[in-house]
C-alpha cells in the first residue's frame, strides 16, 4: 500500500502515473482507441519525406519493370481510398531490391516495399493486405503517437531520476532500471501491439473498399506464421503473435466483407519471382 507518509514513493508514483495517463488521453482513433499526439502533421510529413529520401540513397532500388508495375498497381488501388485529410496528393511508391520480408508507409504519402515480401504474398490480394496494413499506420497517426509516447516516457524517467536524487535514494540505478523495464513491458510494448492490431483492422477494411478480397489478410498471416518458427512471447514483443492477428482478422472479416466492392476488383498481375 502506498501512503503520503512516504514522500518519495508518493511523489514518484504520482510522476509515473502522470506519464501513463498522458499515454491514454487527448484524442480518439477511428477504432475508438484513446491517443496522444504532441507533434503537428506538418512536422511528421517533413520527417517522413526526409526519412524516405535517406532510404532511397542507402537502399538498392529495384529496376525490375514487371515487379514495379505490380506493386504500383496494388498501391494505386489502395491509396485511392485513403482520406484526403491523411494525404492530399499522389503517393510515392518505391520497391527496394532486398530479401527483407518487409514493407512500410510513412507520413507524407510514402510507401516502401521490399522484394522479399513478394515471395510471401501469393497474389494481389495479399499484397493489398500488406500495403493496407502499412497505410493503416499512417491513417491512424501511429508515428505521431509513438514519438509522443517516447517523449513522455523519457520525461517521466528524467523526473523520477530528479526526485530520487533530491531524496538521496539508495540504489538509484536499480530503481531506474526497474522503472524503465516497467514502462517498456507495461506501457510501450502493449501500446505498439495495439497499433499493429489497429493497422490490421483498418488495413483489412481499406483493402476491401479497394476491391481486394479481405480474407486474403488472414491467409497472409498464415504465410507469415510459417516463416517465423520461433518468436518471443507476445507480452515481450511489440507485435501481436501471428495467432492473435489471425484470430482478430477472422473476427472482423464479416464487417470487411460488407465493404468489399467486387465490381471494381483491380487486375494487378504478379510476375514470376
Amino acid at each position: 500500500m502506498i501512503s503520503k507518509s512516504n514522500p518519495f514513493k508518493f511523489s514518484l508514483i504520482t510522476a509515473m502515473c502522470c506519464a501513463v495517463i498522458g499515454l491514454s488521453a487527448c484524442s480518439t482513433s477511428s477504432t475508438g482507441r484513446h491517443q496522444v499526439m504532441l507533434f503537428s502533421e506538418t512536422e511528421l510529413n517533413k520527417m517522413g519525406s526526409s526519412s524516405f529520401d535517406e532510404m532511397k540513397k542507402k537502399e538498392k532500388i529495384s529496376s525490375n519493370k514487371a515487379i514495379n508495375n505490380f506493386v504500383q498497381c496494388v498501391a494505386n488501388a489502395v491509396t485511392k481510398n485513403v482520406p484526403k485529410s491523411v494525404h492530399n496528393g499522389a503517393w510515392e511508391v518505391v520497391v527496394f531490391d532486398s530479401k527483407q520480408v518487409n514493407a512500410f508507409a510513412l507520413p507524407g504519402g510514402k510507401i516502401g516495399v521490399y522484394t522479399g515480401i513478394l515471395k510471401v504474398t501469393e497474389d494481389q490480394h495479399q499484397l493489398a493486405a500488406i500495403i493496407g496494413h502499412e497505410v493503416g499506420h499512417v491513417i491512424e497517426h501511429h508515428s505521431n503517437e509513438r514519438m509522443s509516447s517516447n517523449q513522455l516516457t523519457q520525461t517521466g524517467l528524467k523526473l523520477a531520476g530528479t526526485l530520487m536524487a533530491s531524496q538521496d535514494v539508495e540504489n538509484q540505478k536499480v530503481w531506474m532500471a526497474g522503472l524503465g523495464l516497467g514502462l517498456q513491458y507495461g506501457v510501450l510494448m502493449p501500446y505498439g501491439r495495439s497499433h499493429e492490431s489497429e493497422a490490421d483492422i483498418v488495413g483489412q477494411d481499406l483493402m476491401a473498399k479497394s476491391g481486394f478480397k479481405p480474407e486474403a489478410s488472414i491467409q497472409l498471416w498464415k504465410n507469415m506464421a510459417s516463416l517465423s518458427k520461433e518468436s518471443p512471447p507476445e507480452f515481450m514483443s511489440t507485435h501481436p503473435s501471428n495467432k492473435t492477428r489471425i484470430k482478430q482478422l477472422t473476427a472482423h472479416l464479416s464487417k470487411s466483407k460488407a465493404l468489399h466492392k467486387t465490381s471494381n476488383t483491380p487486375n494487378c498481375k504478379k510476375p514470376k519471382m
